[in-house]
């Protein structure tokens, strides 16, 4: 059983990459598991199999202790360390190849509280786990937002420790110009000096040496349409290449036994 954990800025298209990827697991003849860890999640592209909201729902957490929106998703996430032991028996009833958490999209309950990282150690404990930083291609388009989510990836790479995989999505939305700029932006020959210009209000040497730490950081960057279904095995492939050391469709049992 391998956990796939999809993070990344609200709006970076988790929901939906789940959605597609879950398709592509199971259109290949293995068992995917869906867990949805947002409390706060009104609509869902998929069924989850395992429902945080099946535990603690924002909407109740509000009207019980007096909060907003924000401070009641948080105080949410919290709580669950209460259920989080009946959380990870539900998800592993399901002994399935592979387990998709798609995260809360606010990131400082994964990156920056204490208690985000916690939880994703307990439910992963004894089995191998990836995680996925999504990014909108198209606000990565612009160098100074790239660099800004790119060091969003890197602190949520800092606080859960585990091998992490860009994911650039919403390639659909893109030109064919447009594409080829952005992977020539995220490609391993690209210089970081050439971002530079872009961003001249900026110390140059900062800027170089964030890019820098940045790439050295991440193990892949792949493009991918949850809508088209594009450069969804090549993510597959990428994950597999973490998990197992290869790129075979399978090398493990579901019950993780060799």
């Amino acid at each position: 059983m391998y956990y796939i954990i999809v993070t990344g800025p609200a709006g970076s298209g988790k929901s939906t990459l789940t959605d597609s990827l879950a398709h592509w697991i199971e259109d290949n003849e293995m068992s995917v598991a869906r867990v949805n860890f947002d409390p706060a999640a009104d609509y869902l592209p998929y069924s989850p199999d395992v429902d945080v909201r099946d535990f603690l729902n924002v909407k109740d957490v509000m009207e019980k202790y007096n909060l907003g929106p924000n401070g009641a998703l948080i105080a949410a996430v919290d709580m669950l360390i209460n259920y989080i032991s009946d959380l990870r028996e539900e998800i592993e009833s399901f002994n399935s190849n592979y387990v998709l958490i798609d995260m809360p999209g606010q990131l400082e309950i994964v990156a920056f509280r204490r208690v985000g990282p916690l939880l994703i150690d307990h439910l992963t404990k004894g089995r191998k786990s990836v995680t996925l930083f999504l990014i909108d291609s198209y606000l990565a388009l612009n160098p100074l937002s790239a660099i800004s989510l790119l060091l969003l990836s890197v602190s949520t790479l800092l606080r859960i420790k585990k091998p992490q995989i860009l994911t650039l999505t919403k390639t659909d939305l893109l030109t064919p110009d447009q594409e080829s700029k952005l992977l020539n932006m995220f490609s391993e020959e690209a210089q970081c000096s050439d971002m530079v210009d872009e961003v001249a209000a900026f110390d140059p040497e900062l800027i170089i040496k964030l890019c820098e730490a940045v790439k050295e950081s991440s193990i892949d960057v792949i493009p991918v349409s949850a809508v088209s279904g594009k450069g969804i095995d090549e993510l597959y492939g990428s994950i597999q290449r973490v998990l197992s050391g290869g790129e075979d469709y399978l090398t493990e049992e579901a019950s993780g036994k060799l």
